[in-house]
């Protein structure tokens, strides 16, 4: 099996009560556990982030940014895809970016 990344884009979500913040948790906590063993690695957030190009040039990240990621296995791409159906970010209107760790 390969290993996938998933790189979540777009604005963190910002509930405006604890009850919404906690309904949010429960809904990645559920996703996460649907996953079963395919979940390698959970990942974590990511805070602002900015682009850097060879000229030094310094930007903002174009379209949503990075705002976390998660490692998975799946047989193909397609497979991953699979397991990103249900994802809590898509109702924030965020979408995954997903890619195959290549090994070294």
């Amino acid at each position: 099996m390969a290993k996938y990344i998933f790189g979540y884009h777009g604005q963190a979500v910002s509930a405006e009560s604890v009850a919404q913040d906690k309904a949010m948790m429960a809904a990645w906590g559920k996703w996460f556990r649907d996953m079963g063993p395919a979940l390698v690695e959970i990942g974590n957030p990511a805070g602002p982030s900015k682009v850097l190009t060879a000229d030094g040039t310094i930007a903002g990240p174009q379209g949503g940014g990075l705002t976390g990621y998660s490692i998975v296995e799946a047989d193909t791409i397609d497979g991953a895809m699979q397991l990103a159906n249900g994802c809590p970010i898509f109702a924030a209107g965020g979408s995954i970016e997903i890619a195959e760790l290549m090994p070294m």
